[in-house]
């Protein structure tokens, strides 16, 4: 989405504000790299909407706060995928009990 960056960081904002969007989601949507959408509502979006600025961190800080259980989320479906279409669960990087390299 070329144009107006300051018009594109209010977009944004009101987009993630309304869908409670990430900035993965709201980058596919608008067809942006997610770095662009970073800075459009971390840096440009607190100059020209003060209010909505704050709004949008409030959306992504839950975001952030419930990371970890998306990505969860995503392993157990992973797994029941696996296990119905007749395959074994991935096995563990490394065997149980040996020595993890680092």
């Amino acid at each position: 989405m070329k144009g107006d960056p300051e018009q594109r960081a209010l977009l944004l904002g009101e987009y993630i504000v309304e869908h409670g969007a990430t900035v993965r989601a709201a980058a596919r949507a608008f067809g942006c790299s997610k770095s662009t959408v970073h800075k459009d509502v971390s840096v440009r979006l607190r100059t020209v909407g003060p209010e909505l600025f704050r709004q949008v961190q409030m959306v992504l800080a839950r975001n952030k706060a419930e990371r970890h259980l998306r990505g969860g989320a995503a392993v157990s479906r992973h797994r029941r995928f696996v296990m119905s279409s007749g395959g074994t669960a991935p096995a563990p990087p490394f065997p149980a009990g040996s020595p993890v390299p680092g």
